[in-house]
């Protein structure tokens, strides 16, 4: 095996390495939730049903969740460089393609070739950077790899409202061409792959393992993407994918084990600490993405702001995570346990979700959510790198590349969990409080008579006739009912969220840790 410190990188090269790295996870991140804001205006242009249009965020996804367990045997076929530079234009090329497509199933198509480009990005970006640092360094390493995956999330609405308002939604695609084009540039100059093993003839490629691989995270990113919309088991479509799902993983697991030359290398998993990692990593992309995407959800449907406004809310939080990343990375330098971190993140997680949940209401304002933000930024800071590290401290070799790829997988997974999970849960909810509130509205209650009758009153001085405006008051009762109800849901999201990292805390304080640090080398191998 080469010795890692031949990829070690200093002074200038290794600046212009992790500029370019960063730049390839910031833009693959922030890919997954641009669009979002540009949903509608896509509909109107391409003529597409709100079903059909997203499908723009699911095809990514999907692409996005197929590749990232395969990077690690793509790097060793290719050379990593190579692949790294192959991903970068393929999903520079699909961002062109993407902006000029005429019709909802070419961009659908673009999409999801992008979101296999973009996949490769995160894991071989992480990589790349944490080689280039000498092993003293790596905490720090991991500390700016994780800028870009815990901000992305975030710019993502802000600056897709931003085009969306300004220019045309085809400038979201557009932005990627010359971040991309310099992007490759770089690569191809500056960046080295390590020395691997010997390719696998094409009669040892495990073909087969792909295909099940595709399958089975295919279909289950489908049924958490489009579930709650397709109303669940009452679509022949998304039950026939939870079994496909099913049956994938199961051969899949078979075929890996059985296989002298699997795609995805599963006896790693025997670890202790990746398995805890893996957990772990799930939970983090539930809380990430899931917080990412609550909050938006909440300030447009039921404060009425805009995309623009929902997506600058989120940027104080952010700044808060770059903030904490080097006095983690230098807490972990200086031999604190990753668990202790962990689980105080754990902790400041749940204190951010109580907080929420108490200061939520049908005309919440911008500054109360300033604190409950900033508390989230600083639990995600403390969070991402110490699990990232735990997850991979007691690896060796080839396999912290394995590990990578689980951790990877794990919390884009836990992210489509998370969205399924909430979007489903605030619409049960919501129906749940409803039904309640107007069952004890009783229409012989004079408090109720009043209540309408002012509302009444107030319409027929605005010029309605008697009859207009007491369908107007009835249907503004309706409509305050709803917002109550859908108010009572949020809250009920944020309760049940902190509940869950609390929970979490006591079994990441019983993690096994190494002793000798000074052996603890994160980029061994990520290959």
């Amino acid at each position: 095996m080469v010795l890692q410190e031949s990829l070690v990188e200093y002074g200038g090269r290794r600046v212009i390495i992790t500029i370019t790295a960063i730049l390839c996870a910031l833009l693959e991140i922030v890919d997954t939730t641009i669009v979002n804001v540009a949903l509608n205006d896509m509909r109107g242009n391409l003529g597409a049903t709100l079903t059909e249009v997203g499908w723009v965020i699911t095809a990514y996804a999907i692409g996005n969740v197929i590749i990232v367990p395969m990077t690690s045997w793509l790097s060793q076929q290719f050379g990593r460089r190579n692949y790294f530079a192959a991903s970068i234009i393929l999903f520079t090329v699909c961002s062109f393609l993407c902006g000029n497509a005429n019709g909802i199933v070419e961009l659908v198509i673009f999409r999801f070739l992008q979101g296999i480009g973009g996949g490769a990005l995160l894991v071989t970006s992480q990589t790349i950077i944490t080689e280039s640092y000498p092993i003293e360094k790596r905490g720090m390493a991991q500390a700016i790899y994780g800028l870009g995956v815990i901000i992305g999330p975030t710019l993502g609405p802000p600056l897709g409202g931003y085009i969306v308002d300004h220019f045309q939604w085809p400038y979201i695609f557009y932005i990627n061409i010359p971040i991309g084009t310099i992007a490759t540039l770089l690569t191809l100059q500056f960046v080295r792959s390590p020395k691997f093993a010997e390719k696998k003839a094409l009669n040892e490629v495990d073909f087969l393992g792909i295909g099940l691989l595709a399958i089975t995270v295919g279909s289950l990113q489908y049924v958490l993407e489009r579930g709650q919309e397709d109303d669940w088991f009452n679509s022949k479509t998304i039950i026939f994918l939870i079994i496909t799902s099913i049956l994938g993983l199961f051969f899949f697991i078979w075929r890996e084990l059985r296989y002298k030359s699997p795609i995805v290398e599963l006896r790693v998993l025997k670890n202790g600490n990746l398995r805890i990692g893996t957990i772990m990593s799930f939970i983090l992309g539930f809380g990430l993405y899931g917080s990412t995407f609550i909050i938006p959800l909440y300030t447009q449907s039921t404060l009425g702001w805009t995309a623009q406004q929902s997506g600058m809310l989120m940027i104080p939080s952010a700044l808060t995570t770059a903030f904490m990343m080097p006095i983690i990375g230098n807490l972990l330098q200086k031999g604190v346990k990753q668990q202790y971190l962990v689980a105080l993140g754990l902790l400041i997680f749940f204190i951010y979700s109580f907080y929420a949940y108490n200061i939520l209401s049908a005309d919440t304002g911008a500054d109360a959510f300033f604190w409950p933000l900033i508390i989230r930024g600083m639990g995600l800071g403390l969070l991402f790198i110490p699990i990232t590290t735990l997850a991979l401290s007691t690896l060796k070799g080839q396999e912290i590349g394995q590990g990578a790829a689980f951790t990877g997988m794990m919390r884009q997974l836990g992210g489509s969990f998370g969205v399924a999970a909430i979007t489903t849960f605030i619409s049960r909810e919501n129906m749940k409080y409803r039904s309640n509130l107007v069952n004890k509205l009783d229409v012989n209650d004079l408090m109720v008579q009043q209540r309408i009758s002012g509302m009444q009153h107030g319409f027929i001085a605005k010029g309605m006739t008697p009859d207009v405006a007491l369908n107007a008051a009835h249907k503004a009762l309706d409509f305050s009912i709803s917002k109550q109800a859908a108010v009572l849901s949020y809250m009920d999201v944020f309760l049940y969220l902190g509940v869950m990292f609390i929970i979490c805390i006591p079994f990441i304080l019983f993690v096994k840790q190494r002793k000798d640090k000074s052996k603890i080398d994160l980029s061994e191998a990520m290959h």
